[in-house]
């Protein structure tokens, strides 16, 4: 595959801009917003390079179509999709920042704190000794790079963690992985934590509703994944039941959050505006001109996009 006329569609258009410049590419290159963006400048483009559109394109008008982010679902959820046009992604430090992300709300729950805060508040001088990261379990739905970098992160401090994915296939950092419909439900019913990294797929859309939360006992419930994964009704009751001592969301199915929205006024929820694995641009370019240069050697490409996967 050649590709010659290269299309940014980007809030981040003048960073990048300035970044592409510095690899001096023999391309030729145009910069859009959707303000502007014309059929002629898809007829143009060999590939089409964004992270999230407002509007869906016709993208069999390029070779390439490569996501700025990690995911890919504004591309082909419940869309369909040429085969014969290239889908890729963005892979940085996404993992590494998420490990770190769910390692700090670990920490602050077992280290209590909140409730060390609310007895300062009170003048309230009364010991309660924090447990051990050790003597935890947790669930990671999803053990894909990000979900794996997250299973690193926490059995270096010896957590005991268990994996879903739809293969069940064993990996690394995973005391066991299981298939998404083979959960054994004594387990749901064992972890301290349930946390969530997987993409936005018609396997994983409202996953984490009833059925999911019936199961489990006064978990920290942790989603880095997409919010349409969660049935926003079916967690707040879990949060009322009691099934879910606390809710960390980073996503949600409406961003941004609504000033309506129940998360804002609830107790025993932290949100987090959809930072958990920020795209820089300096990553987001180097793994863009890294995928070009791969494309145009004939080598694997360790961020195609499986469109059928969705991931």
């Amino acid at each position: 595959m050649q590709i010659e006329n290269i299309l940014f569609l980007s809030k981040l258009n003048h960073q990048i801009a300035e970044l592409i410049n510095g690899y001096k590419l023999d391309k030729n290159i145009c910069y859009v917003t959707e303000e502007n963006i014309t059929e002629e400048d898809l007829k143009w483009a060999d590939a089409f390079v964004s992270f999230k559109t407002d509007a869906s394109y016709d993208y069999q008008k390029v070779q390439w179509v490569h996501s700025l982010g990690a995911g890919v679902d504004h591309f082909v959820h419940n869309k369909s999709w040429d085969e014969a046009v290239l889908l890729t992604r963005t892979i940085t430090s996404f993992g590494e920042r998420i490990g770190e992300y769910v390692l700090s709300y670990l920490l602050k729950d077992i280290q209590k704190h909140d409730q060390f805060a609310e007895q300062k508040r009170s003048k309230s001088w009364k010991s309660h000794t924090p447990a051990m990261l050790q003597e935890t379990k947790a669930v990671i739905y999803g053990t894909g790079e990000i979900g794996q970098k997250v299973a690193q992160t926490l059995a270096f401090f010896g957590m005991e963690v268990y994996g879903v994915s739809l293969s069940g296939k064993d990996k690394d950092y995973f005391n066991k992985v299981y298939k998404q419909a083979e959960v054994p439900k004594n387990l749901l019913n064992e972890v301290e934590y349930v946390i969530n990294t997987l993409p936005l797929t018609d396997q994983t859309e409202q996953l984490f509703n009833h059925t999911i939360f019936q199961h489990v006992s006064n978990i920290g419930f942790i989603n880095v994944g997409r919010g349409e994964s969660v049935h926003d009704a079916d967690l707040l009751q879990a949060l009322e039941d009691k099934k879910v001592r606390f809710a960390v969301l980073d996503v949600f199915q409406e961003e941004p959050l609504s000033e309506d929205s129940p998360w804002w006024n609830h107790p025993n929820v932290w949100i987090t505006p959809h930072i958990s694995a920020v795209t820089t641009a300096k990553e987001a370019v180097a793994c863009f001109v890294d995928t070009l240069q791969n494309i145009e050697k004939g080598l694997p490409l360790e961020n195609k996009v499986d469109v059928e996967k969705g991931f």
